[in-house]
């Protein structure tokens, strides 16, 4: 994390960056490695940790590392319990759909079904149709397939949608609809669901699916980022698709 940021006030920013260092240390850090991870020099860092224990974000241990502290727990409890899913993945979704024209949903895991949460529906007449509530087999379509790949299925296509870190569907939910799906996720890793757009099978094809891709991936990822998540890194654009159909050139 870089103290440098532009804009702000400059403490505010390096004892945030300072805090940040921590996101991937759970069993604390010694001052040189909060030294090493942001660009502040030591004593910058005593003075800032001072501070910062004072109003319990960190912690000193008796060796010399540094924890977080409880009031980092109490916001992130806090922001756990204000958070509404459908106000940040609506306007997500919107978006999506309004740069596409195409309509995008975003679907969760339920059993042995996946249910549609969330959906915008694309400006134009013909469209893919899905409403909040629908619910759909796992084993069928992109959205599905992100789910089971990213719940621990193995075999077959999920190990490939695991690796890539999407999926592509034709012609298997609705014979004249296309889909592709990213997935989305919570703190530590957790699957929290799929973003998936949905492409009527006629206007599928290779161009569309190197446009919309990153669109959907570029969705999936800010909402990951919203959850306090991470996302894994995507592979290139298929070619084609194999067993589920040859895309049109």
């Amino acid at each position: 994390m870089n103290a440098q940021a532009d804009g702000g006030v400059s403490a505010v920013n390096r004892a945030l960056s300072a805090l940040l260092a921590f996101g991937d240390a759970p069993n604390g850090l010694m001052l040189a490695q909060v030294s090493e991870a942001t660009g502040l020099n030591m004593s910058t860092l005593l003075r800032l940790f001072e501070s910062l224990e004072m109003f319990q974000f960190v912690k000193r241990m008796p060796d010399g590392r540094y924890v977080l502290g409880p009031a980092t727990f109490h916001l992130g409890m806090m922001y756990r319990e204000s958070f509404q899913l459908r106000e940040h993945a609506v306007p997500l979704l919107t978006r999506l759909s309004e740069e596409t024209a195409e309509t995008s949903a975003f679907y969760v895991r339920d059993g042995d079904e996946r249910v549609c949460l969330f959906r915008a529906y694309a400006q134009r007449a013909v469209h893919t149709n899905v409403r909040e509530g629908d619910r759909f087999p796992l084993e069928v379509g992109a959205a599905g397939r992100i789910l089971l790949a990213f719940s621990g299925t193995r075999g077959g296509d999920y190990d490939k949608v695991a690796e890539q870190g999407y999926a592509v569907s034709i012609a298997e939910r609705d014979p004249e609809s296309a889909a592709i799906a990213c997935p989305v996720f919570g703190v530590g890793r957790s699957l929290a669901g799929a973003i998936s757009l949905g492409v009527p099978r006629y206007r599928f094809n290779k161009k569309v699916l190197a446009d919309y891709l990153p669109r959907v991936q570029a969705a999936a990822s800010e909402l990951t980022h919203t959850l306090g998540g991470d996302l894994p890194v995507s592979a290139s654009v298929p070619a084609a698709i194999g067993p589920q159909g040859e895309l049109q050139d």
